[in-house]
């Protein structure tokens, strides 16, 4: 017999995606600030630096955020499972990071997953926001 858990409204909002980041670029770089975006609203955060060397073959010159897979529960007992997002951008040759940023905020904000990005100078942070 499995014993049904009551909702607990800290532990269900603490919950939310891994963010990990890759720059597959020579010479900008990216690094993770806050790793975690959650339900309740806390963001994740990246940090870029560095003027890019630009696109090459395959995915050289290339920068990437994940955003993990994770599941938590609703107030009505119901289970909401969140898909992971990988978004990989392609850098222009004498790219600045806050140029990076912007890209990365345009491409989360257009798409239709349950998350919204800011950038601010070479900083961007996302956020989860669930769609009624």
């Amino acid at each position: 017999m499995t014993v049904k858990k009551k909702y607990d409204p800290a532990v269900e909002m603490a919950k939310g995606a891994k963010l990990t980041a890759l720059s597959f670029d020579k010479l900008q770089k990216v690094s993770v600030t806050r790793p975690l975006v959650t339900v309740g609203g806390e963001p994740g955060a990246v940090e870029f630096s560095g003027k890019a060397k630009g696109r090459g073959t395959g995915i050289d010159g290339t920068m990437s955020l994940w955003l993990a897979i994770f599941r938590y529960k609703r107030p009505d007992g119901t289970v909401n499972h969140v898909a992971g997002w990988n978004v990989t951008l392609p850098l222009k040759a004498g790219q600045k990071p806050e140029a990076t940023a912007k890209d990365f905020e345009k491409f989360i904000n257009s798409g239709s997953r349950p998350y919204r990005a800011q950038a601010v100078k070479t900083s961007l942070s996302i956020t989860y926001e669930e769609k009624d």
